[in-house]
């Protein structure tokens, strides 16, 4: 059965927030999944047609943070299902897809918390995001 998560995170009025909604399911992994990401090892990811690439490469991100911790719980695999990620297009930016997966998953399996964050830098005007000492998958780095 599929849920939804709100991720709302309010910022300034001039400056708007950020928001999105993600509604997916999880299940164990069947033949017919047809294409699907593998995150890590036996932990897959699947993509509603259309999905852009950015924000495909943050929900995959804002999976694997919590992969081998699903990994070890599932250990016959498990198989996440996005059916919709939407969100105003005024309110967003592709980083809040990781955000709004690591919210679902952690609603779903009661993880823990991985220290994804965004908080405005009032200096520089704009949204700043911290990944919990994992790597931006943007940044060029290891």
């Amino acid at each position: 059965m599929s849920s939804t998560v709100e991720y709302r995170l309010r910022g300034s009025r001039s400056q708007g927030g950020l928001a999105a909604d993600l509604t997916a399911e999880h299940r164990s992994p069947g033949t017919g999944d047809g294409s699907c990401l593998q995150i890590h090892r036996n932990v897959s990811l699947a993509l509603p047609g259309g999905t852009h690439w950015r924000d495909a490469a943050w929900l995959a991100f804002g999976l694997s943070v919590h992969s081998a911790d699903l990994s070890s719980a599932h250990p016959d695999g498990l198989l996440v299902e996005v059916a919709a990620l939407t969100f105003p297009l005024a309110h967003y930016r592709p980083e809040v897809a990781a955000l709004v997966m690591d919210a679902w998953l952690r609603n779903e399996f009661a993880l823990p918390d991985q220290g994804l964050r965004a908080a405005r830098d009032e200096e520089k005007g704009e949204w700043g995001f911290q990944w919990g000492g994992h790597p931006d998958p943007f940044s060029g780095g290891p």
